[in-house]
């Protein structure tokens, strides 16, 4: 049986490792890398999307990544119990006329025994920003290690 480390039930180190494997993944923009940490039933509700079962995903990930340009996110701990994890994140992207926004949000993650996410409930506002005020520079791809976090950036 294939797994998804770690695996519930989560220590604070463990939450923390998968919300940062979650980012990592997430900022590959590869919706086919992205689906396989979900379960093939996975139910999620993403703003006004109810997308449902790993196929749905795959298709909204791609939807989403043609209008999210130079999509570049950070994810944070925020709270876990045995098999639940929340976070709240923020990403920046601009649009295909080159407006740029930076969207804030909250996931409410439930995974099953081997590691692989079963719901993702999520929260998200945009918020239109000039590229002076953009605070995610790293190239496209995984954020570096020595990057500040959302609450050292105090987002």
């Amino acid at each position: 049986m294939e797994t998804k480390p770690p695996l519930p039930p989560f220590t604070a180190e463990s939450a923390a490792h998968k919300v940062r494997l979650a980012e990592d993944v997430w900022n590959s923009r590869d919706p086919d890398r992205v689906v396989q940490v979900y379960t093939e039933d996975t139910r999620w509700r993403n703003r006004a999307e109810f997308p449902v079962g790993r196929e749905q995903v795959r298709q909204f990930l791609v939807r989403k990544w043609e209008r999210e340009i130079d999509y570049r996110l950070i994810k944070e701990l925020w709270a876990f119990t045995d098999n639940r994890i929340a976070v709240r994140f923020a990403y920046e992207f601009h649009d295909d006329a080159g407006q740029w926004f930076r969207a804030y949000g909250n996931e409410n993650w439930e995974f099953n025994e081997s590691g692989f996410m079963m719901r993702r409930f999520a929260s998200i506002n945009d918020l239109p920003i000039d590229a002076s005020e953009r605070k995610f520079f790293w190239p496209l791809g995984r954020r570096p290690d020595d990057h500040p976090s959302l609450s050292a950036l105090d987002l």
